[in-house]
């Protein structure tokens, strides 16, 4: 189900909250801006919220109760839990990715903007691999 533009607003704001002091490689960029990248490439509010947050579980302090709080609905914490890495080797994690229809388009998105930021050898390689895997 669509989410309305409201709670895509309150994925804005508390992933620039979230993210806040935090940036990317280049140590100027703020990590925000990541997300809103990924955001931009996908053509649904719930696409673009969970895109919004897909790393604040992973990379901030931010817990899924503190998201339910904040007015996100379940439907899009759980494509932000399935996008968090838990530990589990990577291969399981981008099955589970796969099999979930909403974390499926927000990580290829994520990865395509991966890509395009000034990636290493071994990450474009990885990106390259999840990439064909995601999408075959």
């Amino acid at each position: 189900m669509e989410i309305t533009q409201h709670e895509l607003e309150l994925a804005e704001r508390f992933a620039s909250s979230a993210h806040q002091g935090q940036f990317r490689r280049d140590g100027t960029t703020p990590y925000v801006e990541h997300a809103r990248r990924v955001a931009a490439r996908l053509d649904q509010r719930t696409l673009k919220a969970v895109a919004l947050l897909h790393d604040v579980l992973e990379d901030t302090s931010a817990t899924e109760e503190e998201l339910a709080a904040a007015g996100i609905s379940r439907e899009v914490i759980d494509a932000v839990r399935i996008l968090t890495k838990d530990g589990s080797p990577y291969e399981s994690y981008l099955e589970r990715v796969k099999s979930h229809p909403i974390a499926r388009p927000v990580k290829v998105a994520d990865m395509l903007d991966n890509i395009s930021d000034f990636p290493t050898e071994a990450q474009i390689v990885k990106y390259a691999k999840g990439l064909l895997f995601l999408l075959t």
